[in-house]
């Protein structure tokens, strides 16, 4: 592409091929690789006389790998003992070198690629980094008359392009790769990118903890607020509501009540039938009988070494030996948390564990892990009164903020990126009230993919986002669209009577703060 080109022109061009149609659906649950839900094509016009003046953004890291080494080492353990007892299937036999050669993609993973500072187990895939890129582009190209403005004006009137990120290595990374790329096509942007310091000093009545530039914890890391870099003491503290609310959450993950909840899919029938039918096609059912006895159980113990191809990087992991395998049902959720896994991972290994997971068995699992999101991440029960999503609700009020700040004629952002994970991605939608989001459920009504259309893939693959586009008129009118996973996406329908007209997809601001009973922080 010509770099001679103007702005909007080059942006037009590269949105044709940027926009891939939504991916077969694998039942890769959260794990499903990113594909933009809408075509650009299809977006909805904003009323006359209304021009774009700002966007904002909340972003999943994109796709990656294993966070540690667990189910893995845990699986090929039991398939050393099998194919030591000569109990592997000819199907069977594959799967071990295949196992290993995921373990050595994770183990390695990142290594050699400029933006990965430690390579290893958690870093973005080939896939995950390109899912970011692709994404900033399709927001360039989505509103070439902002990006040229902003562009255009920074030297003399700069705006800024703020961007945060939970502190975790994949969040980073995927606001590296997305703000790379974004200042490639567009590099007038370059000067205006700014990472605001952390909220500090933290833990409160401690010794500071510190956190980079660009780390905002309490509104991408929510979920796992610690006292010991977060603690919030002082009541007139903005996120002392926050802090609180997680050490909530905190508490619910832990109740009887949750795991009870979680785990009921395990006591049915269909897990044993579900297991045999994954398990028997790869091992001896002799050999699984043992496991179904309790008479044997394998763990993730043991020490591997990788090296790169290059032979400048080895690795030695060595497992933990808390990862366990005691039942049938154990061994293969474990084996679909890898095929799900290797989704996001086909430029890494040379592998495809759908030989492993029938596709059938591959939607009871991801149902198995959409009812445990549901109860743990989502929506969850009526008894549970929001625990789920409350700490979520900081990170609702600065989507507001930011549009308040343009309200008030403070056009100082020109843009707020943020990247964070599918535990701040879930809860968000549910604070949000979207359809995607749907209701809690009374205790005694479980869930269930027959009658509950909640589902991890459409609520929270990787790479998952939500952006607001800001339009402003003549009289200085503020009007708002709301993209999930870049689909043009309603707000809670008690806001229907926000809309610019029936049907819209653009919602009055005045209206949609006065639905949401936002308050704005001075």
């Amino acid at each position: 592409m010509p770099p001679s080109l103007p702005l909007p022109a080059l942006l037009l061009a590269l949105a044709c091929c940027t926009g891939p149609a939504l991916a077969a659906d694998g039942y890769y649950q959260t794990k499903t690789p990113y594909a933009p839900q809408q075509d650009p094509a299809t977006y909805a016009a904003p009323p006359d006389g209304f021009q774009p003046i700002y966007t904002q953004l909340v972003a999943r890291h994109g796709s990656r790998g294993l966070t540690g080494m667990k189910n893995d080492a845990a699986l090929y353990a039991m398939w050393q003992q099998a194919a030591a007892q000569e109990a592997l299937t000819p199907l069977g036999r594959e799967l071990g070198p295949d196992i290993l050669a995921l373990m050595k993609a994770n183990a390695l993973l990142g290594y050699g690629v400029a933006g990965i500072e430690t390579p290893g187990y958690g870093n973005l895939s080939q896939t995950g980094i390109e899912e970011h890129r692709q994404l900033a582009v399709r927001m360039l190209a989505r509103l070439p008359a902002l990006f040229a403005q902003v562009g255009q004006a920074a030297a003399t009137a700069p705006r800024q392009l703020v961007t945060i990120n939970s502190g975790v290595d994949r969040a980073r990374d995927s606001a590296r790769f997305f703000t790379q790329s974004l200042l490639e096509h567009a590099p007038a942007l370059a000067p205006l990118l700014y990472l605001p310091p952390a909220p500090a000093p933290y833990p409160q009545g401690r010794k500071a903890v510190a956190q980079p530039d660009g780390v905002n914890r309490f509104l991408l890391y929510a979920h796992k607020l610690a006292p010991q870099t977060d603690l919030v003491s002082d009541p007139a503290n903005p996120y002392y509501a926050t802090y609180g609310a997680s050490q909530a959450y905190q508490r619910y993950e832990k109740t009887k009540q949750l795991h009870a909840l979680m785990d009921a899919p395990a006591r049915l029938p269909e897990a044993a039938a579900h297991a045999r039918h994954v398990l028997e096609r790869l091992f001896a059912p002799a050999f699984l009988d043992q496991l179904a006895r309790g008479t044997s159980s394998y763990a993730d113990t043991g020490s591997y070494t990788f090296t790169s191809e290059d032979g400048k990087l080895t690795r030695t992991m060595t497992g933990s030996g808390k990862t366990a395998i005691r039942s049938l049902n154990a061994a293969a959720t474990k084996l679909y948390e890898l095929y799900a896994i290797a989704a996001g991972l086909r430029h890494e290994v040379p592998a495809d564990f759908g030989r492993y997971m029938p596709a059938e068995d591959a939607r009871y699992y991801a149902s198995v892990a959409d009812h445990e999101d549901f109860y743990q991440k989502g929506p969850a029960t009526t008894d549970s009164k929001g625990v789920t999503w409350r700490f979520a609700l900081a990170l609702r009020e600065d989507f507001f903020n930011e549009v308040d700040a343009l309200a008030r004629g403070d056009l100082r952002h020109a843009a707020k990126l943020r990247f964070t994970h599918a535990e701040m991605i879930i809860p968000l939608a549910s604070a949000m009230g979207l359809p995607q989001a749907l209701a809690p459920l009374p205790a005694a009504t479980p869930y269930s993919y027959a009658d509950n259309p909640w589902r991890g893939a459409q609520v929270s693959p990787l790479a998952a986002n939500m952006q607001w586009d800001v339009y402003r008129n003549g009289e200085g009118r503020l009007i708002v669209r709301l993209l999930y996973n870049e689909k043009e996406t309603p707000f809670q329908a008690a806001c229907d009577g926000a809309r610019t007209a029936p049907g819209s997809v653009f919602y009055d601001y005045a209206g949609l703060k006065a639905c949401y009973g936002h308050v704005a922080l001075p």
